[in-house]
């Protein structure tokens, strides 16, 4: 070999150690950006305007009983609130808070389902809130939890439980995930509020908002060190797959100008469930503010269809 060769092969060489390095240094990056979750206290979860007062709310509800649940796959501990109805019933609603939230951040939707004469059972989801772990899990991983969740309402209220699933952004795309699975006959219906399609295209969109970057080679490369930083395969993670073996009913709800979860991936939801469905784009509505620019029509949809499914 000649010595032109030997450095046009040891410059080459070079940079392709130099990309395979920068590329590694992204996905990693990457990863923990989107993975890694600061926001773990009450003071750092708190909402503005008439979302504080909810919080204030949820703070002085005095019957509020704190569950406990190990996840299966990790023994991570996780934990969950209670907020039993005013009056007794056997109807509960069980609520999935969105990315780098909790429970505490879901007392508007909470204060609404208990007005409305509920039992609400709001989980915080692993790397969440009280719950144990360092990472947000988009709501893989969760929604097989929150199949716990749901025994232990059947356990504490009874077999003639009627249980009906809501949740905001990533817990949307939880709910949505659990549609898929062998859920038990008491849960009757679904309510989902901006949730993904995929986690790999929620992690693509974001890519492209935050740091202007093409999809590939980047969410393929961080989707598999994710799988060994955090333990789970993500590719798995999908709200579209999981609704194509839907048979319950689900309303999705979306606001029409979207900027964190597109507005086009409810319709790729929408359209893939099995079970009876309902649409409501929200007009001029960024992401998850359907029930703080519509409380009125919120409450009211969201309640009607709940009742149906009871019926």
């Amino acid at each position: 070999m000649s010595k032109k060769k030997k450095i046009i092969i040891g410059v080459l060489s070079t940079l392709v150690v130099l990309v395979v390095m920068v590329l590694g240094y992204a996905a990693n990056y990457l990863v923990t950006y989107a993975f890694d979750n600061p926001y773990r206290t009450e003071k750092q979860l708190t909402l503005k305007g008439s979302e504080k007062d909810d919080q204030k709310w949820l703070k002085h509800q005095d019957q509020q009983v704190k569950w406990k649940l190990r996840a299966q796959d990790t023994g991570q501990n996780l934990v969950a609130f209670y907020y039993p109805a005013k009056k007794v019933t056997n109807k509960t609603i069980v609520v999935a808070h969105g990315y780098q939230g909790s429970h505490y951040t879901m007392a508007p939707y909470i204060r609404m389902f208990h007005e409305q004469g509920y039992n609400v059972l709001a989980p915080d989801d692993r790397g969440s809130g009280q719950s144990s772990g360092r990472y947000v899990t988009f709501g893989y991983p969760d929604s097989r939890d929150y199949l716990g969740w749901l025994d232990q309402v059947i356990d504490k209220n009874g077999e003639n439980s009627q249980i009906g699933l809501f949740g905001v952004s990533m817990g949307g795309a939880t709910v949505m995930m659990m549609s898929g699975l062998n859920l038990p006959p008491q849960v009757k219906a679904i309510v989902e509020d901006c949730g993904y399609d995929t986690v790999a295209n929620e992690l693509a969109f974001q890519l492209k908002q935050q740091f202007n970057m093409p999809k590939e080679p980047l969410i393929t490369l961080s989707l598999w060190l994710a799988e060994f930083r955090v333990g789970h395969n993500f590719k798995k993670g999908s709200s579209v797959e999981a609704l194509r073996n839907n048979k319950l009913p689900i309303f999705f709800i979306h606001g029409q100008d979207d900027k964190f979860v597109p507005t086009e991936m409810v319709y790729k939801n929408y359209h893939a469930t099995q079970g009876k469905k309902q649409l409501w784009v929200t007009h001029d509505t960024k992401h998850a503010d359907s029930q703080k620019n519509y409380p009125q029509q919120y409450r009211k949809k969201v309640g009607a269809f709940f009742n149906k499914a009871w019926q």
